[in-house]
């Protein structure tokens, strides 16, 4: 069998890709930015909030973590319509996004402040630092720290499931490439080229993610004693 390659209508369509692959990183950054607050918010309440918040976070994660991403895509966009909250695409992919991300990431970060030995907690109270303070510095710097590469990887595998909006007509990447195929049938071509932006996409991603760490996080260890 013999394929003739022919990547002109692809790249002639360079304008829609590029469109589709900058709403792309906007809505992964966006998620990624949002998902760590909640992720940040729902690890101080399951390890340091009352009991009732501590039951409602981990509800949350075990709802999340135990169901699949296309169906809470669809709950966002084809369900919560029915009881009259209505969603544009962009806005429940972006939702859906940030709440996956949420409870994923929440288990990240815990397992991270777990990780603090008790000490430093005490020798924060001992300079009489506030609760906020406390957390801040002495417990979630550091804990960041101890699973940024755990916590970036989950970024990038966000940004990859990102794909999967398109099922709801959002005009990401994976939309635009579908939407090409039905003009063109040229779906070899097409993903070839779809399949390397998301690869360039995750390289980019992961060489900001170490700018990041090295302007933020690369702090010395605590002494050994």
């Amino acid at each position: 069998m013999q394929y003739t390659f022919a990547f002109g209508d692809v790249f002639a369509a360079w304008p829609l890709l590029l469109k589709g692959t900058w709403i792309t990183i906007e809505l992964s950054a966006s998620a990624m930015a949002l998902g760590l607050t909640l992720a940040v918010v729902c690890a101080w309440g399951k390890t340091a909030g009352p009991a009732p918040v501590r039951w409602l976070v981990n509800a949350y994660i075990e709802l999340i973590r135990n169901t699949p991403f296309l169906v809470q895509l669809f709950f966002f966009f084809f369900a919560l319509p029915a009881v009259g909250l209505r969603w544009s695409p962009h806005t429940a992919a972006l939702t859906a996004m940030v709440v996956n991300l949420g409870a994923y990431a929440t288990e990240i970060i815990r397992a991270g402040i777990d990780a603090i030995p008790r000490g430093q907690i005490e020798a924060g109270l001992a300079l009489n630092l506030k609760p906020w303070e406390i957390f801040r510095f002495v417990i979630l710097k550091p804990a960041l720290k101890a699973i940024y590469p755990a916590l970036t990887s989950q970024f990038i595998l966000l940004m990859l499931s990102s794909a999967v909006v398109s099922v709801i007509s959002a005009d990401d990447l994976t939309s635009v490439a579908a939407n090409l195929q039905s003009q063109t049938f040229r779906s070899f071509e097409i993903y070839i080229v779809v399949a390397a932006i998301y690869l360039l996409l995750s390289l980019a991603f992961s060489a900001l993610f170490r700018v990041i760490y090295r302007r933020t996080l690369d702090f010395p260890e605590r002494r050994q004693t």
